[in-house]
């Protein structure tokens, strides 16, 4: 598994997985994470399955087909994307649902890596991909000198980030896709 930041050629990838992972109320739309890619390409931090652990990925060729079964991970240039993790920095303390939308919000000078989404494809759940994916971004965001992260997640997820070490501080005020969802920090 390679972990490297996405650039504009990963947005069909990334808007395939995103709509396999969240309803359409939720997910992010591909002209959102298009302009989330134009402003702050490295807080998207991609895990592509390239082979080098054993298993046998399949990329499209240059006519652009591939022998992939149609319900496989989306393709990118060096292998299939098995998930990934975007955000922002701010200088912000709390998330809100205006952030998802407004690119021009991210600071890269700012306080807090903010995480707009914990995305793994269908077929490579439950290996640990998604926690290995996170531990990166929280050493990032560590090594960058943030004060921090913020998410916001749903009930059934608080264990899962408590392990990383945030703190569920309640109810966040986000409305996003008209969902309830608890606002967790992880403080360095």
């Amino acid at each position: 598994m390679l972990i490297r930041h996405a650039t504009m050629d990963d947005l069909p990838a990334i808007s395939a997985v995103e709509a396999a992972c969240f309803p359409a109320a939720e997910a992010a739309s591909a002209d959102a994470l298009r302009n989330r890619l134009a402003v702050y390409p490295e807080c998207f931090w991609l895990m592509i399955d390239d082979g080098n652990d054993g298993t046998a990925v399949s990329v499209s060729d240059d006519a652009g087909t591939t022998d992939a079964a149609d319900d496989a991970s989306p393709a990118t240039a060096d292998g299939r994307l098995a998930a990934f993790i975007n955000g922002f920095v701010t200088d912000s303390p709390d998330l809100t649902d205006d952030m998802y939308d407004d690119a021009s919000l991210h600071d890269p000078q700012g306080a807090w890596q903010m995480v707009f989404g914990v995305d793994t494809a269908p077929e490579y759940r439950h290996h640990g991909y998604a926690s290995a994916l996170m531990r990166r971004v929280i050493a990032d965001a560590r090594q960058a000198g943030r004060a921090g992260l913020v998410l916001t997640c749903k009930d059934r997820l608080i264990g899962f980030y408590e392990r990383f070490g945030y703190v569920d501080e309640g109810m966040s005020s986000s409305t996003h896709g008209n969902v309830a969802w608890h606002q967790m920090r992880l403080r360095f």
